[in-house]
């Protein structure tokens, strides 16, 4: 009966433990980061094709003043669409702000008209500018909001958020590597004598590599895919709160898990295994280098 062979590394380290519980902290962390930075970028495309071309003309004056402005605006090449709201428009607007009670009956609203422009001309800017002008040549004491204005603000603030998040994906990844790299040197030096036995019989450096490589492949993979798994849960919790509260969240484009989401949860374990992989790789045949 052949005795059995042990392995070269031994297949459980106590150290180990500590080093998949960080990386799985890591891949947790960065994939969250990139479901917030998917999220933000998503977010201000979603805002910005919302309101590119929507104008709102709030006119201080009587139904006429507000008729009249809506035949000016009509008659602006620019504009593709006028039409003035009705007062249970006007409310449902001010509902975020009033709450679920509405607006107290004797409440003087201001006559508000929902003007649409070409996309073309709203994108170039100055549509808005030009009603603004038919309107006041017309006498009519009137205010243009062109949306476009206030969501390029919108647009700036969501991709400043989503560059924090890359950012964050790019440090903890950096983070991730340098505590494999010295998990794997603090192994090495734990098993020197022998990857010193290894080399006086001939071993090349890549055999010896291999072996850590291996070994920190199958932690990175597994240690990523716990962490993806985590953060998806912490994602999927936070839609199912914000879908269960009473109170939408106006400001926000309806949040959800798309195919993007899965493709980053799903990428995770495999940048973590061949990171994992690769860090223990230079360690390794850098260490062997300095070795007599």
């Amino acid at each position: 009966m052949k005795p059995s062979l042990s392995p070269l590394l031994p297949k459980e380290d106590a150290r180990e433990a500590a080093l998949f519980f960080v990386v799985c902290a890591l891949c947790f962390l960065a994939a969250l980061s990139g479901l917030v930075a998917r999220s933000a970028y998503s977010a201000a495309d979603e805002w910005t094709d919302r309101v590119t071309g929507q104008i709102t003309i709030r006119v201080r004056g009587d139904d006429a003043a507000t008729a009249r402005a809506v035949a000016i605006a009509k008659a602006t090449p620019e504009i593709t669409s006028a039409r003035a709201l009705e007062r249970a428009e006007s409310e449902e607007l001010l509902r975020p702000w009033l709450g679920p009670t509405g607006v107290p009956a004797d409440l003087p609203l201001p006559h508000l008209i929902a003007a649409e422009a070409t996309r073309a001309s709203s994108a170039a800017g100055g549509a808005g500018e030009r009603l603004s002008s038919a309107l006041m040549a017309a006498g009519i004491d009137a205010t243009v909001d062109d949306h476009i204005v206030w969501s390029k603000d919108v647009k700036r603030a969501t991709d400043s958020a989503g560059l924090v998040a890359l950012v964050a994906v790019g440090l903890l990844g950096a983070t991730g590597l340098a505590v494999i790299a010295f998990a794997t040197h603090a192994t090495l030096l734990a098993r020197r004598d022998m990857v010193e036995l290894l080399h006086l019989t001939g071993a090349k450096d890549t055999f010896i590599a291999g072996l850590f490589e291996r070994r920190f492949l199958m932690l990175g993979v597994q240690a990523g895919a716990l962490g993806a798994l985590l953060a998806f849960g912490a994602a999927a919790f936070i839609l199912f709160v914000v879908k269960q509260s009473d109170q939408q969240i106006w400001l926000l484009p309806q949040l959800s898990l798309s195919l993007a989401d899965g493709l980053i949860l799903g990428v995770s374990p495999l940048v973590a295994g061949i990171a994992s992989m690769l860090a223990a790789k230079v360690t390794v045949m850098r260490s062997l280098s300095d070795m007599v």
